[in-house]
Order: structure tokens, then C-alpha cells, then sequence
């Protein structure tokens, strides 16, 4: 199952490069603003907070659009720029609620962590333990929350409590996921934020959940069948059928095929 998820989050990549490009010129744009800031409001701590938060705030929201957008090119299909104004009305409140949700996780690291540590002693730093795994635990469950709500629907609070569901139900996968993110993201730094860019972890997160959910479905027809007899072969024919027989080579010389 996971070597077909990087297979699809690949060429699903590749297939749609100029839109991921479009995407992730709007986070440039934002990125921009979080460099201008600091100039308007002094240096310091509070200029580089205050940097941030604008930035954070209208990132989460186009992080969103992207994940509403992308969700179409992870069902095979494409994305109609025509159909972006409706589908920021969609994704707007989803985005606005991801956002505050980030910037409270980013100021109780930024703020509880030196509060913490600062104080010095036993129980001090087991608090700054827990605060600091407890938010990389709410950032892993908190990254399924847009691609359930844009591919399910629902609202703000059956969704978060099902982001927490995927991710304690599929811990490893929800790591690898985040790993596989990161590292689209360092190639991301080289290749100046425009491929695959966030636009482009975004799509990965659409492919992953999109194929984990699967698992539920199976499961669901084959009641009291165990996990671990998911034949994935079986669950993920359809999706391979449908990517095709895709390589590297007939990506680059398409037309010796």
C-alpha cells in the first residue's frame, strides 16, 4: 500500500504541475508577507511574531482551498480554476478553524517551552516534555483534518475527533505521511517552494487518506475480520488500473510508449 501511495502521489504530481505551481505561487505571495512584516513592526520577538501570525492565518486558509482543489486530482480527475471562488467558499471556515488550531499549537510551543524550561527542575522539564509531545501528537492527528472534511464533509467538531481516529488508528502511517511531507518540503526549499511546494503535500495528504480509507471500507463489508487480512492487492486494483502502468521512463520519453 505504500509504494503505491508514493507511486500516485508522484504522478498524480506530475500529471498536474502546473496547477500545483499556480497553488503554490499563492503561498509564495504569503511567504512574502511574512518577510515584509517585521520591516512595518521593528525587529524582535514581537516583530517576528507578528510576522507570523498574518501569514499563518492566510496559509492555513490557502492550505485549505488546495486540499478542496487537489482532492479532484486525487479521484483522477483535474482542477477548473473557474470553479476556485466556490470551492474557497468551501474551503474558507474549514481553513479559518485549521488555522487558529495551528497558531495555538505554534504559540504554546513558542511560549510554554522556554516558559518551562527556563524554570529549571525535575517537573518543569516533564512538562516541557508533555507539552512537547502532546503537540506533536495534536499536529499528526490534526493533519488528516482537512482532507476528511473536503472528501466526507461534516463539521468542524465530527471531523477533528475523526482526525484523531485516523491518526491513532493508523500511527505509522500518519508518521509516514508526515515524513514523506517533510521531505517534499526540503525539496521543496531547492526547487524555491514551487515543486512540489505545499500545494503539493497537500495532494499527498488527499492520496493518503483517500487510499487508507479504503481499510474502513473493507472492513466494513467483511465484519469481524481482522486488519491484518486486508488483501490490498485486491482493495487498490481499481486505483492501479486507473493510474496505469506509470514509470519513470515512459514519464520522461512518452512518446516511445
Amino acid at each position: 500500500m505504500l509504494s503505491f501511495f508514493i507511486k500516485k502521489a508522484f504522478f498524480d504530481g506530475w500529471d498536474h504541475l502546473f496547477s500545483l505551481v499556480l497553488l503554490n505561487f499563492g503561498f509564495l505571495a504569503l511567504l512574502g508577507l511574512a518577510v515584509f512584516v517585521p520591516g512595518l513592526v521593528g525587529g524582535g520577538p514581537l516583530g517576528f511574531y507578528l510576522s507570523l501570525a498574518p501569514f499563518l492565518f492566510l496559509a492555513g486558509i490557502w492550505w485549505s482551498l488546495s486540499v478542496y482543489a487537489l482532492k479532484e486530482v486525487a479521484d483522477y480527475g483535474s482542477i477548473s480554476f473557474k470553479d476556485i471562488p466556490a470551492l474557497l467558499k468551501k474551503a474558507l471556515l474549514p481553513g479559518i478553524q485549521f488555522s487558529l488550531m495551528g497558531i495555538l499549537a505554534f504559540l504554546a510551543l513558542a511560549v510554554g517551552l522556554p516558559f518551562y524550561l527556563s524554570r529549571g527542575g525535575i517537573l518543569n522539564a516533564a512538562a516541557a516534555g508533555l507539552l512537547l509531545w502532546g503537540s506533536i501528537f495534536f499536529l499528526l492527528g490534526l493533519q488528516w483534518y482537512l482532507p476528511l472534511r473536503a472528501r466526507l464533509g461534516g463539521g468542524f467538531r465530527k471531523n477533528l475527533r475523526k482526525s484523531f481516529i485516523v491518526f491513532f488508528d493508523n500511527a505509522l502511517f500518519s508518521v509516514f505521511v508526515s515524513v514523506w511531507s517533510a521531505l517534499g518540503l526540503a525539496l521543496s526549499v531547492v526547487l524555491a517552494l514551487l515543486v512540489p511546494g505545499f500545494a503539493g503535500l497537500a495532494l499527498g495528504l488527499d492520496d493518503a487518506l483517500k487510499l487508507r480509507l479504503y481499510k474502513y471500507d473493507w472492513l466494513e463489508a467483511h465484519p469481524g475480520a481482522k486488519r491484518s487480512e486486508i488483501p490490498w492487492e485486491e482493495v487498490l486494483a481499481e486505483d492501479k488500473e486507473l493510474l496505469g502502468p506509470r514509470t519513470l521512463k515512459n514519464m520522461i520519453f512518452p512518446w516511445k510508449y
